[in-house]
């Protein structure tokens, strides 16, 4: 099957070179199924862009011939692999059961029903917050000058003042001339492990103290109750895993992935890019996604990432 470019990028894990999986005949997917229905919140809150046929084929592995293989065996993306399907596993009820003693055909269909959802969320994410974007950017009682389409993007990025300076890589001026024509012209390139400066509090970035406000700002809050709870919930106080999806899927915590997907939604909003594509070098969505997950997910970071998972779940 041709990928599009709104597939998820191939595991790097363990592949099952002959797996049955892989020649299974393919099941049409129903849109009612309720593995659609997890998958969108897999996709949320446990991992965005993986790509799921190949973690259910090497989770399998790792369940089966594999499990008696050292935990050295695998390397850390191996093993970080295995807990997002372990995850899974215990995001679905009976979902292990299903995948160990069921046909190869009924692996091919999980992971079709689970990408779906995955894929599903994620685009009907991107097209609300387009707009939902723009009204968070805009002073209160002002116009942004010059106005900004809510359902065009191409004025948006560094060619907009306002997206321009909250997409401003940090440690770098805006207010600078030189720094803003070089920006705009692609002279200077931004790659996604570059942190924009709205990931910050109050969009102030502190080089003695890197972790000083990072991903603590008004726009990330918004856009996680936008997503999460209801987009009304924004001007309110309920914290962000009370009422909505979160309600739904029974989440009563902010989780890292979460945070991670709803930065990398956030900086794809403000820039001007028009269809969100993880081959795009210019907004280079995968890598910062993977960049942010990669920070919450460094044991040497602990003690960092302790302290913001009680500011978000305050």
């Amino acid at each position: 099957m041709p990928r599009d470019e709104n597939d998820p990028p191939i595991s790097t894990g363990r592949q099952a070179h002959e797996s049955a999986l892989q020649f299974a005949p393919r099941k049409k997917p129903c849109h009612a199924d309720p593995l659609v229905h997890h998958g969108r919140h897999f996709g949320r809150t446990v991992h965005a862009l993986c790509n799921v046929q190949a973690l259910i084929t090497n989770g399998i592995l790792r369940l089966g011939e594999l499990a008696d293989e050292p935990e050295e065996t695998f390397t850390a993306e191996e093993r970080r692999e295995h807990r997002v399907f372990r995850s899974l596993l215990q995001m679905v009820p009976g979902l292990e059961e299903r995948l160990m003693t069921g046909e190869a055909e009924d692996a091919v269909t999980v992971a079709e029903l689970v990408q779906k959802g995955a894929a599903s969320a994620r685009s009907d994410d991107t097209k609300s917050l387009k707009t939902a974007v723009l009204d968070w950017i805009t002073p209160r009682g002002q116009p942004l000058n010059p106005p900004l389409t809510r359902n065009v993007k191409i004025d948006r990025g560094y060619h907009h003042e306002r997206t321009g300076a909250l997409l401003c890589p940090a440690g770098l001026d805006w207010a600078n001339n030189e720094v803003k024509e070089k920006l705009r012209s692609g002279e200077m390139t931004v790659s996604g492990d570059q942190w924009p400066i709205f990931l910050y509090s109050s969009y102030n970035y502190d080089p003695e103290d890197p972790w000083n406000g990072l991903l603590r700002s008004q726009i990330l809050v918004s856009a996680y109750k936008h997503i999460f709870t209801s987009p009304s919930s924004v001007d309110r106080e309920p914290k962000a895993t009370r009422s909505g999806n979160a309600r739904i899927h029974g989440m009563t915590r902010v989780t890292p992935a979460s945070i991670a997907y709803i930065a990398t939604q956030v900086r794809f909003a403000l820039c001007s890019s028009p269809v969100f594509s993880r081959t795009d070098t210019v907004t280079d969505s995968e890598r910062f996604y993977n960049t942010v997950q990669d920070l919450l997910d460094d044991p040497e970071e602990k003690e960092e990432v302790d302290q913001l998972m009680t500011w978000w779940n305050r």
